[in-house]
């Protein structure tokens, strides 16, 4: 797993580049927020192959877990790719309903989220 730091404006955002699956847990992805932000990363951008599948299955409450991690360190996550994949109208309803607010967002590359995290 490599991190790659981005810096907008005075804050710092941790990429996580990897071919694996590292958030297949809730307590695999509090291990993770919890070291980048203890190395004073304010922001984390993953993308979308490194969330387990099942992530997207909202009726199992993994995304409610995983993203409670987020919120409770109070550090913004973007979740960088194509979900084109995902047609169920609540998983659509749940990518456009996140977007709307600043924690967490589903965007489809890497400047995408770096404009957002600007703003």
């Amino acid at each position: 797993m490599e991190i790659k730091t981005h810096h907008v404006k005075d804050l710092k955002a941790a990429e996580i580049i990897t071919d694996e699956v590292i958030f297949k847990t809730a307590d695999e992805a509090l291990d993770i927020t919890g070291n980048l932000y203890y190395q004073g990363y304010d922001k984390i951008i993953i993308h979308v192959q490194n969330l387990s599948p099942e992530f997207f299955d909202l009726q199992n409450g993994m995304a409610g877990e995983i993203l409670q991690k987020f919120s409770n360190f109070r550090i913004q996550l973007a979740v960088v790719g194509d979900f084109s994949e995902y047609t169920r109208k609540s998983v659509n309803d749940f990518l456009h309903e996140s977007n709307k607010g600043r924690q967490v967002n589903f965007l489809s590359s890497v400047a995408e989220v770096l404009e957002k995290f600007s703003r």
